[in-house]
């Protein structure tokens, strides 16, 4: 029992002495749906350029293929491979020893946001429905600490967020799919927004709207709301690729790469945010691999696509780069890194099992 006591008073103590000392104020979280890990460290997949699932096959080499990993990889990613290699941290590179996964068993979206969220990979969680969250989410829990009320927005292009993030029970601003912004005191660009997503072309179906249209509004609102969590889930990546387009597939995760970018330059000339924001890029889930027909897929049926990707740079981050030690690490940990850079403990206060945060995130 005094060994147990003398455990416990060491970890609050710990974590206090971490919660006095973190410089991070503000998070900005970016998810790329389905995006593999084997393009974001290896670049563009010969392979699949030569095969039936790229039509312009002489474009796609000339825009993204290179002699070398490291340089197609620059070219898929630029800013993920100059900014954030450089001044962060990237897991999941498996070709040098660390790995990253999802804990869930299903390996699709709705258990996949669900376990980075809440920090559980709970079984009953095996739906892409409509179904509400019963789990607390991290953000939830954010927006209920002093001085985040009303400081959090969600802003994605599938429309399955509101379930899945249970804005019934949190209350959270979840701004899915083709819902229009209805912010208090909105600028005439939010309104423009608010109307021109349904004028474009629903390319992707009546309920899950264009990456840019999602971008566009997360951009807007950082600039006049100010949040200091903010969520940008992107789709794309993950449409194409069930599509079988993989020039799509490459286009789409480039030009992502440019938004989170843009976003990450915005933040560094504002001084509310500069020096005190943390950006955590990741996925849901990984795709297949074992056959050319495999990266389309992904799912419990469908070998390694539990193996996942993050990068995280900020200024209570080491600027480490690309992570090379034999480690595993799971997504049920980004919830607790997440409020653990925030200086709170979401662990503790969720009510229900959330993994252990990652250490080597926090200096």
């Amino acid at each position: 029992m005094k060994k147990l006591a003398l455990s416990l008073l060491l970890s609050t103590a710990i974590f206090g002495a971490i919660a006095q000392t973190h410089k991070t104020q503000n998070i900005i979280i970016v998810t790329l749906d389905g995006m593999r890990w084997q393009e974001v460290f290896r670049g563009a997949d010969s392979t699949l350029i030569n095969s039936k699932y790229t039509d312009d096959k002489k474009a796609v080499q000339q825009k993204f293929w290179a002699p070398s990993a490291d340089e197609r990889r620059k070219k898929l990613f630029p800013f993920l491979w100059s900014v954030v290699s450089s001044k962060g941290q990237i897991y999941g590179n498996r070709d040098k020893g660390s790995k990253d996964e999802v804990a869930n068993p299903y390996h699709f979206s709705y258990p996949g946001y669900n376990e980075i969220f809440t920090g559980f990979p709970d079984k009953r969680m095996n739906t892409n429905d409509a179904v509400a969250n019963p789990n607390m989410n991290v953000l939830e829990f954010i927006n209920r600490q002093k001085g985040f009320e009303g400081k959090v927005a969600i802003f994605s292009s599938w429309e399955r967020f509101p379930q899945i993030l249970s804005v019934g029970r949190s209350g959270l601003p979840v701004y899915s799919g083709y819902a229009d912004v209805k912010a208090p005191g909105k600028n005439t660009r939010l309104e423009f927004l608010n109307e021109m997503q349904h004028e474009v072309p629903k390319y992707l179906g009546d309920s899950t709207r264009s990456d840019f249209i999602t971008y566009e509004f997360t951009k807007e609102y950082l600039k006049q709301n100010k949040p200091r969590v903010l969520y940008m889930a992107f789709d794309e990546t993950d449409d194409m690729a069930h599509d079988g387009n993989y020039k799509a597939y490459l286009e789409r995760a480039q030009q992502e790469d440019g938004y989170i970018k843009t976003l990450w330059d915005m933040v560094q000339r504002d001084p509310m945010y500069k020096d005190k924001t943390t950006l955590l890029i990741t996925c849901d889930h990984g795709r297949g691999d074992t056959s050319l027909d495999a990266w389309r897929g992904h799912g419990a049926d469908v070998q390694h696509s539990e193996q996942t990707w993050f990068a995280v740079i900020g200024p209570d981050t080491a600027p480490k780069g690309e992570i090379a030690d034999q480690s595993t690490t799971y997504h049920k940990q980004l919830a607790q890194t997440i409020a653990q850079l925030l200086g709170v403990n979401f662990q503790k206060n969720a009510g229900h099992e959330v993994g252990e945060a990652i250490t080597t995130v926090i200096k």
